[in-house]
């Protein structure tokens, strides 16, 4: 772009001079390349101590674990410090095994339970919270934040307590009843009551986690969708699936992914309350990884359970994140 300018020459006559001048916008567009291409570092700064930390404290003992999976390590190695690779024969001895295709079964079918019971329970006492007053909900809270404060260990001790064949308060109550039969019930003796008793020491710790992220989101709805719902005439649950549910539907999903993750590798429930008993049939993958392991000092087929076992949970939360992705698409 040109402009046209006067001025005298050296005749004294007026002369024309042309005076060229960058079109709009083209500067603009220059500082922002060049700003684009000079970023800021100190973001990634900020990110690096994490990633620092992930490296150490998470990806070192998972390549240790990679390399005992691939030795023959049990006491006599141990003790005498010997390194004998016998490469992937330990994944060979797992693989080939029926009691490893057995507890995964057994660990998904846990899982998929436990999840299910929690997300249920967790957002129905989400929006009690809700629609509570302001004192019972305090209260309400308050019971919530202790039972998810209690310590694992602790939790399963009391209800290892509740449950005691002899003096248990389960029993006891029940007896007083009228159900008689169950004054010395022994509820560890079966797999199937023994597995009750673990989902619900697991569900009633996770609760307090769903129900107070639920009710959060809750909070962050606008009051006047609701008006405008109740002047179209939507009732209770025309409200909830029209106006809460599409809110909520986020904090959801990604509850429920952290639910499967927890759930998937607990491990102190599992073993401290029977050690995997009656007869290993409660082992779940985690607590089969360490009998087998440390139990019964075979440590390099216990490492390779290990392995495979964060594998199994990587493809159950990659087809679940594929799932919620499919839907996402789908409502779009």
């Amino acid at each position: 772009m040109s402009v046209q300018t006067e001025g005298t020459d050296t005749a004294g006559a007026p002369a024309v001079r042309k005076t060229r001048v960058p079109a709009s916008g083209r500067g603009e567009d220059a500082v922002s390349r060049a700003s684009a291409g000079r970023r800021p570092a100190a973001p990634y700064l900020l990110l690096l101590p994490a990633l620092l930390a992930t490296l150490i404290l998470l990806g070192w003992p998972l390549v240790k674990n990679g390399m005992l999976s691939l030795q023959n390590l049990n006491p006599r190695q141990l003790i005498q410090h010997l390194t004998e690779w016998n490469g992937v024969d330990n994944y060979k001895e797992v693989l080939t095994g029926s009691d490893f295709w057995k507890v995964v079964e057994r660990s998904v079918f846990f899982t998929a339970a436990n999840v299910v019971l929690i997300m249920l329970l967790g957002t129905l006492t989400g929006l009690l919270l809700a629609r509570l007053g302001k004192k019972m909900r305090l209260l309400l809270l308050l019971g919530l934040v202790l039972a998810w404060a209690m310590p694992v260990i602790a939790a399963t001790t009391v209800y290892q307590w509740l449950f005691a064949q002899r003096f248990g308060v389960v029993n006891w109550a029940l007896d007083r009843l009228g159900w008689h039969s169950m004054a010395d019930h022994n509820w560890l003796a079966t797999q199937f009551s023994t597995f009750s008793v673990i989902t619900l020491l697991i569900v009633w710790q996770s609760i307090p986690f769903v129900a107070i992220n639920l009710y959060a989101a809750t909070t962050t709805i606008p009051r006047e969708l609701y008006e405008a719902a109740s002047l179209d005439g939507a009732g209770a649950w025309k409200s909830f699936t029209s106006v809460t549910l599409p809110f909520l539907r986020p904090f959801l999903y990604a509850t429920t992914f952290l639910e499967v993750i927890w759930v998937f590798k607990a491990f102190p429930q599992v073993f401290a309350l029977n050690e995997g008993g009656p007869d290993r049939l409660t082992e779940t993958l985690p607590v089969y990884a360490y009998v087998e392991g440390v139990g019964n000092q075979h440590f390099g087929v216990g490492a390779a359970i290990s392995f495979l076992t964060i594998l199994v949970l990587l493809v159950i939360t990659s087809y679940y994140l594929r799932m919620v992705l499919k839907q996402e698409e789908d409502e779009l």
